[in-house]
Parts: structure tokens; sequence; C-alpha cells
């Protein structure tokens, strides 16, 4: 299946998507935060498939984390993970090009049916 990237400074939340992802057969891995100088040599290093990020996180948020994904590598699918309904954020999201925007709390069918659907808009 995929290898799948997830960038959230909670713990909780890093295992419970890895969980429900690695239960669906994709490779899983995780990051807890990262430095905005670091995003575009570990995202080469691990040549992911699709990259799941947090939104709100100390340092380096969600919107950062994306937009340097996108320049690192273009047609990387970037899911975003918010609690927040927030326009300006929503609108901010999209001009990154972000694939997906998923809303907390999430179930594992809308998880696995929005990286499904990611992963078959990147091919």
């Amino acid at each position: 299946m995929a290898k799948i990237i997830i960038v959230d400074d909670s713990k909780l939340m890093r295992n419970l998507l890895a969980h429900m992802l690695e239960g669906a057969g994709h490779e899983v891995i995780t990051w807890e935060g990262v430095a905005a100088s670091e995003i575009a040599t570990r995202i080469a290093s691990a040549v992911p498939d699709l990259l799941i990020t947090d939104f709100q996180m100390p340092g380096c948020n969600g919107l950062t984390v994306a937009r340097l994904a996108r320049l690192a590598a273009p047609d990387l699918p970037v899911m975003v993970l918010t609690a927040t309904h927030d326009p300006g954020v929503m609108e901010a999201l999209g001009k990154q090009q972000v694939s997906r925007i998923l809303h907390k709390p999430i179930s594992e069918e809308s998880l696995l049916e929005a990286v499904a659907g990611a992963l078959a808009a990147a091919l």
C-alpha cells in the first residue's frame, strides 16, 4: 500500500492515526514535530506517498508543513487535520493546494476514505 507520514505534536493522535492506517495495510512514519528547515530533507529521505499533518502545533504549524512539503515534493498529496472551522484558515490551506482538510474528531472510516481519495487523485 502507501507510505504515509504523520506529523502531529500529540503522541496519542500519532498513535491513533498510525494504528488505523497500518490496520489498512499502509506503511506509516510518524514525526512528533518538525522544524521548517528539516521538512524538505526529511521528505526527500522518506519518499512518502502522502503526508498528513495536524494544523495546530507549536513552532511549525500545519500550514507551514503543507507549504514546505509542497515545495519539496510538488506532487505529494497533503492532508491537514484540524479542530478549527475558521474560514480564514480554510482559505489559507486551500491556497497551499491541500488535498483534503479533515475535521477532528475523525472516524476511522472517514480517515481511510480521505486517504484513498487523496492517493487516487495523485495517480
